[in-house]
């Protein structure tokens, strides 16, 4: 059971491309309806609903992209522990780097026939 949980969730995990957060527009609003100067006080009533609408448009959206930003690979990982893994990788790469460069310039074995 445990593997079908594991397979689901490596299915789920998304590329930093496909993430689809888009909250400046929102942010935009906001600050464009704050920035608006009413001097009747209806119009101030009716513009700070819809500022309060926009900022729970904005609390919404910045929940979607937290949701989103927790099925990035590797973000269950502290910093160090990102860091350790990067050296590794590089070490890995390296030896194995290494060792195609020995390969390619190793003298070619022949097979003898008997």
């Amino acid at each position: 059971m445990e593997v079908a949980e594991q397979n689901t969730e490596t299915k789920k995990r998304l590329t930093v491309e496909e993430l689809q957060i888009e909250i400046l527009p929102v942010i935009y609003e906001i600050i464009r309806s704050i920035e608006k100067d009413h001097h009747e006080t209806s119009a101030k009533t009716r513009e700070s609903q819809d500022c309060a609408q926009k900022v729970l448009e904005l609390q919404k959206r910045l929940d979607q992209a937290r949701v989103q930003i927790r099925l990035l690979p590797g973000i269950e990982f502290s910093k160090e522990q990102q860091l350790n893994n990067l050296e590794a990788l590089k070490t890995q790469l390296r030896l194995k780097q290494e060792l195609l460069h020995k390969y390619r310039y190793m003298y070619s074995f022949q097979s003898h026939k008997a």
